[in-house]
């Protein structure tokens, strides 16, 4: 089957990079988003987030005429949904972006449409999907009650790409296909290999959607165990990121790297799909979640002690005349992904305890997030912060590992990412 016309339904970190490598390989592409300022900003060939390479396939897509942005869904081949999906207060699953994206394509919808998800879904989602899609359209048959008679393919394909390499990841990575049929997967297979270079390796839709939980479960239990040494450590006066060298010498060891947390949309959410679906089975799973939520508050005490240390060596001082500056804010280094991100959350908290007290330096963003401006945060230089009395390096920046400034001043330092201990 051909596919001539690709709509992408959500414009973010995986929807715009996916929609541009299908347009860069001369597929008509329509993506759709509810924002219209990111509607207009790709329109006119530009990018609403940092990621390497993307603004000129963009521009060169919209140039030639391949990509296109609307906030209205539009008649397709294919519909492929790569939408938020976010927990709620109670760490259950919030597919309400998924069910808005099934509720705007069902009008478009039309025999021999292939519909996918991207989306990191609990599992059964996909089978929700189909369900939301039959009431919505009772005029076509789905895969559930026609099988491969069905007027619709549905298929589950989660992203894997590591934001910073999105664009050559979506190229070279393996991808999981898992369809509702045998036929919705290799249809699924034919349109991915218009630009994947991996394997595509084909499974039944819950395989799927478990299958991408569980890779970011594998890494955030990992992490747990890193995040948890550097707090063993500490009382011990171990220099964890030396003892994880040592350790990762033997051959069949491999410990990750500690830091403030974990954040982004991936690992600091996932886990808690597989929680909220099996709590009495999945205990490690819980327990790694509670390690690595625990490890922000765990700095904020870090933060605190520093402080106490510096107003013992400087008597002429008061507390309130600290000042803080947070080096990143950004869930992981060399992007401007602020989700989930344990420095933003750190920095947020430190401001509520040291009003007026906290700056906070991210060379990744240009505006200060409205959070920030509530706490009466400032977003500074890096060299405007080097004029602070206590420093917290929140993450590995390229630009704060390349300051040697940094290293003058470390002993006043809570250094949660090992760059200048």
């Amino acid at each position: 089957m051909t596919f001539h016309t690709i709509s992408i339904i959500g414009l973010g970190y995986i929807g715009l990079p996916t929609a541009a490598m299908f347009a860069s390989h001369k597929k008509k592409v329509i993506g759709v988003d509810i924002n219209q300022d990111i509607v207009n900003t790709i329109n006119q060939g530009k990018v609403h987030i940092v990621e390497p390479q993307l603004e000129t396939l963009v521009r060169g897509c919209v140039t030639e005429g391949y990509l296109k942005a609307t906030t209205r869904p539009e008649a397709s081949d294919v519909f492929l949904i790569a939408v938020p999906t976010p927990f709620k207060d109670n760490h259950e699953p919030d597919l309400s972006y998924i069910a808005a994206a099934c509720q705007a394509i069902a009008p478009v919808i039309a025999k021999g449409n292939l519909i996918i998800l991207e989306s990191t879904s609990p599992v059964g989602t996909t089978e929700r999907i189909a369900a939301w899609l039959k009431e919505a359209r009772p005029d076509l048959s789905f895969p559930q009650t026609h099988g491969e008679d069905s007027d619709i393919r549905i298929c589950y394909c989660p992203e894997r790409v590591l934001p910073g390499h999105s664009v050559r990841e979506l190229v070279e990575n393996d991808r999981i296909i898992g369809g509702l049929t045998p036929r919705c997967s290799q249809l699924a297979v034919s349109l991915y290999k218009t630009f994947v270079q991996g394997e595509c390796l084909i499974t039944n839709a819950r395989t799927a959607e478990m299958t991408k939980l569980v890779e970011n479960s594998f890494r955030d239990v990992n992490i747990a165990f890193a995040n948890e040494l550097s707090m063993i450590c500490e009382p011990l006066n171990i220099n964890v990121w030396e003892l994880i060298t040592l350790a990762n010498r033997h051959p069949r060891v491999n410990i990750l790297q500690p830091g403030p947390g974990v954040g982004g949309h991936c690992i600091a959410v996932d886990p808690w799909f597989i929680i909220s679906e099996s709590p009495k089975e999945s205990r490690l799973i819980r327990m790694a979640r509670e390690v690595n939520e625990s490890k922000p508050q765990w700095v904020i005490n870090k933060v605190k002690c520093k402080i106490a240390d510096f107003l013992q060596a400087h008597p002429e001082k008061k507390i309130s005349d600290i000042k803080i500056a947070c080096l990143g804010l950004a869930f992981k280094a060399d992007i401007d992904d602020l989700r989930e991100s344990p420095a933003l959350d750190i920095t947020l908290k430190l401001g509520q305890i040291y009003p007026h007290q906290v700056s906070a330096v991210e060379p990744k963003i240009t505006q200060a997030p409205q959070a920030l401006l509530t706490q009466h945060i400032s977003l500074v230089s890096l060299d405007e912060a080097l004029g602070a009395d206590i420093f917290v390096i929140l993450v590995d920046h390229r630009e704060f590992k390349e300051c040697d400034h940094l290293y003058l001043v470390k002993k006043n330092m809570v250094d949660t990412k090992g760059l200048w201990l």
